[in-house]
C-alpha cells in the first residue's frame, strides 16, 4: 500500500482516504462520495477496513464488532473505490510494538472520559494509516464529532500533510444516526433508539429563543431519555464546537453530544443546537 501511495505521489495523483472499521453502511458510502469530490475523478480513493484493537477497552465489544468483509468489498466496488486496504493486526501492530500517540487536551472529556484509552488507540492507528496511505485528504463523519476534532489537532500538531474533511451525519428516516452498532439492536430497542435524536430536538427547542443553564437542560434531557425502558445515559454534554470546552449556559450554536446505552448497545450522537 505504501509503495502504491508513493507511486501516486510521484505522479502527482491526489489520494482521498476513508478509514473505516468495516461493516459498511450508507454513512460510509457518503464519505467515499465526498472523498471523490475532494480529489476529482483523476485521483484515487482508498478505503481502509481495520477493526483497531487499541481503541477498545478490555470490557468492550472488540470480538463481537460486526464484520462482513465480502459484503464490504462489494459495496466498495459499487461505490467506485479504487483500493481497499485491509491490513492484519500483525501488520499494524508487529511484535514488540510500543509507540503510541496521545492528544492531551481535546481527548479528555466525553468519549475520552467514558473510554480513557480510546483516543490513544484512534490517534495511533490513524497516524500509521496516514503514513501508509499518504492521503491528500481524509474524510470522517460528523457523528464522531470529538474524534474529528482530535484527528484535526493531531494533524496540525504533528505536521501531517493531509486535509481533514468532516462530512455530515447520515441518518435513517426517523432520525437515528447510521452506525455499524445499530445491527446489535432488537426491533424494540431500535424503536427506543430514536430517543437520542428526540433529545437533540428537545434541546434545540429549549434554546430557540433564550439561553438555559446546562445543568437544568441536562436534567430535562435525562428525564426524557429515561422514558425509554431500555435506555441508560452515559453522558450528555454541552460545549463550544471549536474548543470543546464545556459551557454553563446553553444557547443557539452550542454543541450537544450524548452517549446512551440502549440495552447493551452504546450509541452516540451530536448536533449544533
Amino acid at each position: 500500500m505504501q509503495r502504491q501511495a508513493k507511486s501516486w505521489q510521484a505522479r502527482q495523483i491526489p489520494v482521498g482516504f476513508v478509514p473505516t472499521m468495516g461493516s459498511l453502511h450508507e454513512g460510509h458510502l457518503s464519505l467515499v462520495a465526498r472523498a471523490r469530490r475532494e480529489i476529482g475523478h483523476k485521483g484515487e480513493v482508498v478505503v481502509s477496513i481495520y477493526v483497531n484493537p487499541t481503541q477498545f477497552a478490555p470490557h468492550e465489544d472488540l470480538a463481537a464488532y460486526p464484520r462482513d468483509f465480502s459484503r464490504d468489498q462489494k459495496l466498495c466496488a459499487e461505490a467506485g473505490v479504487d483500493v481497499l486496504f485491509a491490513p492484519s493486526d500483525r501488520e499494524i501492530y508487529p511484535a514488540g510494538f510500543s509507540t503510541y500517540i496521545a492528544e492531551e487536551r481535546l481527548s479528555k472529556s466525553m468519549e475520552g472520559a467514558a473510554r480513557p484509552t480510546h483516543f490513544r488507540g484512534v490517534a495511533t492507528v490513524l497516524a500509521k494509516l496516514f503514513h501508509i496511505v499518504q492521503p491528500t485528504a481524509a474524510v470522517f463523519g460528523a457523528k464522531d464529532f470529538q474524534q474529528a476534532a482530535v484527528v484535526r489537532k493531531m494533524v496540525w500538531d504533528l505536521n501531517f500533510p493531509v486535509k481533514i474533511v468532516v462530512a455530515p451525519t447520515v441518518r435513517e428516516p426517523d432520525g437515528l444516526a447510521l452506525s455499524s452498532r445499530n445491527k446489535y439492536l432488537t426491533l424494540e430497542q431500535r424503536l427506543q433508539a430514536t430517543i437520542l435524536r428526540r433529545a437533540i430536538q428537545r434541546g434545540r427547542e429549549a434554546v430557540a429563543r433564550t439561553s438555559v443553564p446546562a445543568a437544568s437542560l441536562r436534567t430535562k434531557l435525562q428525564a426524557l431519555i429515561a422514558t425509554q425502558s431500555q435506555s441508560r445515559v452515559d453522558y450528555i454534554e454541552f460545549f463550544d464546537p471549536q474548543s470543546l470546552a464545556p459551557v454553563h449556559k446553553v444557547k443557539r450554536g452550542t454543541q450537544i453530544a450524548l452517549a446512551v446505552f440502549i440495552g447493551k448497545t452504546r450509541l452516540i450522537d451530536n448536533a449544533r443546537l
